[in-house]
């Protein structure tokens, strides 16, 4: 078992940045590969970034290419989500998840809600203009 818990959320103004954390319990962190996903009011929850289990390979959504960036510690069982340029659009419940797959082959992969196991409570994000 795995349990996820972010933090690092708040509200910010246009333009601004966040640094997003998520700590991970359990022996097993290093071998998964993580993804931060988001949520916004009325909406589904859809893929932001990911990464590989050492962190080789990354993964982005369009949307966020550019201006975010994922990181993880292994030492620390943290994987941490920079997020810079943020826009009002930003604004959702952003989550962690844990893979039991190592690494993605494919953006697209990366990006199913069905590759990940484990879920953390999620954390808010405000962007206001």
């Amino acid at each position: 078992q795995v349990q996820l818990v972010e933090s690092g959320g708040g509200l910010v103004q246009a333009g601004g940045s966040l640094r997003l954390s998520c700590e991970a319990s359990g022996r097993t962190f290093s071998s998964y590969a993580m993804g931060w996903f988001r949520q916004a009011p009325g909406k589904e929850r859809e893929f932001v970034s990911a990464i590989s289990w050492g962190g080789g390979r990354t993964y982005y959504a369009d949307s966020v290419k550019g201006r975010f960036t994922i990181s993880r510690d292994n030492a620390k069982k943290t994987v941490y989500l920079e997020m810079n340029s943020l826009k009002p659009e930003d604004t959702a419940v952003y989550y962690c998840a844990a893979s039991r797959s190592g690494y993605f082959t494919t953006t697209g992969q990366a990006a199913l809600r069905g590759a990940y196991a484990y879920w953390g409570q999620g954390t808010q994000v405000t962007v206001s203009s």
